[in-house]
């Protein structure tokens, strides 16, 4: 059982760093919505300890050891990493799916960019779509089908967030649009981090990454009726809330870089009221056939480790490769 007071601290940094989750999280069962503050405080913490970090290799570095010291049983003394700890061990959550998420920090702190839209899809399958998946590890869900359209529904929050944060990241230095959408309509990266504008060619492009987010969410319905039904009103408002943000930035013209897109308290309430009707429906609607659509090449990796029949495997070459990377790095940065 988690601690009364670790959950209090996951359900405070969760209040002021994810209030879209926030909202959708008070739909869900309490025996599904602590575990789920534990899952989001910890992942919340760890992008911000990598985020707001200037040594961005250690921080990695030091986030792996975290989630070691989690799996041995012996976290650090911090509520998050206590609260983890519980959740792995109560719900065996295969270690693959946070690793994953390691990978993808592990990857924006080395740099990386993405050259086309399968590419930004692996880097949100690691920084997302994983955590959707766990999300079904805490209900118990490990049928494949619906671990797919979690993954759906990660993806599109993701390229969500790269939408609305798209002159925000290039003032940071960092760029995660297509680079070869770019290249087609003759913007070079570089210099539009020097000076991020929101140009036709970059509303474009962020229209055509809200397209597949839309594409995807409407997917992602499908795999709510596979959920326990006391858990559905909850997910259904996550990805409601999420497609609202990408509405706003619909609404600016696509323009995700002068103004950072924000819904309504008075929106979230509308979505949440939604949800519960259209979960409700899902009682005595058929199971659509886009259940079974397979998953995206880039999240197949994360439906078979949580899929109960996947044998657990040792950290993947990738990862150890990247995370090599940033040993060597600090190294030097230390030396």
């Amino acid at each position: 059982m988690i601690a009364p007071a670790d959950i209090e601290a996951c359900r405070a940094a969760i209040r002021t760093g994810s209030l879209s989750f926030h909202a959708a999280s008070r739909l869900l069962p309490s025996k599904v919505r602590d575990p789920a503050l534990a899952l989001y405080a910890f992942c919340r913490l760890a992008d911000d300890a990598v985020d707001e970090h200037s040594d961005k290799a250690a921080a990695v570095l030091r986030l792996r050891d975290r989630l070691d010291r989690v799996y041995q049983g012996r976290p650090v003394e911090a509520a998050a990493d206590r609260a983890f700890a519980d959740v792995v061990e109560t719900f065996e959550m295969p270690r693959a799916l946070p690793d994953a998420l390691l990978e993808g920090m592990a990857w924006d702190a080395v740099g990386r960019r993405y050259d086309d839209l399968p590419g930004v899809l692996a880097y949100s399958a690691r920084v997302a779509a994983a955590v959707g998946t766990m999300m079904c590890v805490l209900m118990r869900v490990r049928d494949a089908d619906a671990l797919a359209r979690a993954c759906d529904l990660g993806l599109a929050m993701q390229l969500t967030n790269i939408a609305r944060d798209v002159g925000e990241d290039a003032r940071a230095g960092r760029i995660y649009l297509p680079l070869d959408w770019l290249r087609e309509a003759g913007v070079k990266p570089e210099a539009f981090l020097a000076d991020p504008r929101p140009d036709a060619p970059i509303r474009r492009a962020t229209a055509r990454l809200l397209a597949k987010a839309n594409e995807l969410y409407v997917r992602s319905e499908a795999g709510v009726a596979a959920l326990p039904f006391a858990c559905r009103p909850g997910i259904m408002a996550a990805r409601l809330i999420y497609a609202g943000i990408g509405g706003a930035v619909a609404r600016a013209g696509h323009d995700g870089v002068t103004a950072r897109a924000h819904t309504t308290k008075g929106q979230k309430l509308g979505w949440l009221m939604l949800a519960s009707l259209k979960a409700g429906a899902t009682r005595v609607m058929p199971q659509p056939a886009t259940l079974h659509a397979p998953p995206e090449p880039e999240v197949a990796f994360l439906v078979q480790a949580a899929a109960r029949t996947a044998p657990q495997r040792a950290r993947s070459e990738a990862l150890l490769s990247v995370l090599a990377q940033l040993e060597a790095r600090d190294r030097g940065l230390s030396a």
